[in-house]
């Protein structure tokens, strides 16, 4: 998606005698913790984009292989799932889809029979000159009655919030742990029922 707008900010909400559906969410939401908010803002962006998405025959989950594809077509299918940030199952399950869809095409590169690369097909490529206005518009939706201030400053949190988690994981690595797969949590989960 595109760092700065295809559209000029729409104008500020006017004061009002009533509370406009911003000031009635923040009053409502006042003390709801950061990750929730983030967490359903999050959500709100997966449903807006899987709406206009569905006509293509591409889900959330396919866009975000399609998007790391565009612009590294070629990588080893675990890299791609890294590069997603979903799991090596998830991708596989996804390319699958998408290599039956004919958007992708799964091959091992000569000499090198133990990882499978994954290319985009003629069709994936040309994806992207129609999907990518579809993200473009739902961050511009997204943004309607937002300053630029109020922009650079969500950024700003945003950014610093991941590098904190970030830290947060690599010293939970460097310690000794690791991130469980759902499969491991699911047994931990009934072990304790």
């Amino acid at each position: 998606m595109k760092a700065t707008r295809s559209r000029p900010l729409a104008a500020a909400p006017v004061e009002q005698d009533e509370p406009d559906e911003l000031e009635q969410a923040l009053q409502a939401l006042a003390a709801e913790r950061v990750a929730h908010l983030v967490k359903d803002a999050a959500r709100a962006f997966i449903r807006s984009l899987q709406i206009r998405l569905a006509p293509h025959a591409v889900s959330y989950g396919h866009w975000t292989i399609l998007r790391v594809l565009w612009e590294h077509d070629g990588l080893s299918q675990r890299d791609l799932a890294e590069r997603a940030g979903v799991s090596e199952a998830t991708t596989a399950t996804a390319l699958k889809s998408l290599e039956a869809i004919g958007y992708v095409e799964r091959t091992h590169l000569p000499g090198d029979k133990k990882k499978v690369h994954v290319f985009l097909s003629k069709q994936g490529r040309a994806l992207k000159k129609k999907l990518v206005p579809l993200a473009e518009d739902v961050n511009d939706l997204s943004l309607e009655g937002i300053s630029e201030e109020e922009l650079e400053t969500t950024r700003k949190v945003l950014i610093a919030m991941a590098l904190n988690l970030a830290r947060d994981e690599r010293q939970a690595v460097e310690s000794g742990k690791r991130m469980p797969s759902t499969q491991e949590v699911g047994r931990l989960a009934s072990g304790l029922g």
